[in-house]
């Protein structure tokens, strides 16, 4: 079993190695422009849940883009095995990070209740 502290090294590697690979070697144009956010890896290293946020928040974009990612699994899981030292592989997950919405939904709020003090 992994520790806390090894899971948490292994989501940073794949996090940092998942962004470098859609930036350099994803071919699909939607791909380019996508933040890898978070990386949450199960304990027992089968399955990465990756959270990921675009510029464009549009979501019909972000619904595409999804799909992009989920196309494009195969090929980055495959890249993976070989950057990674792991014996396993995790399956890839992506969950769109709607924390930079909520944040920016929260800020507009606060604003606004300065504006009228």
């Amino acid at each position: 079993m992994a520790s806390g502290n090894r899971l948490q090294r292994i989501g940073d590697e794949v996090r940092r190695d998942l962004a470098m690979l859609l930036l350099t070697e994803a071919k699909d144009p939607r791909v380019k422009m996508v933040s890898i956010t978070e990386v949450q890896v199960t304990r027992d290293l089968a399955h990465a849940k990756i959270y990921f946020t675009t510029l464009d928040q549009a979501p019909e974009h972000i619904l595409e883009v999804q799909e992009a990612l989920v196309h494009a699994t195969g090929f980055l899981r495959s890249r993976l095995s070989e950057m990674l030292d792991l014996r396993i592989t995790p399956k890839l997950n992506f969950v769109y990070d709607k924390s930079i919405e909520e944040g920016n939904r929260i800020s507009a709020i606060i604003d606004k209740a300065n504006k009228g003090l």
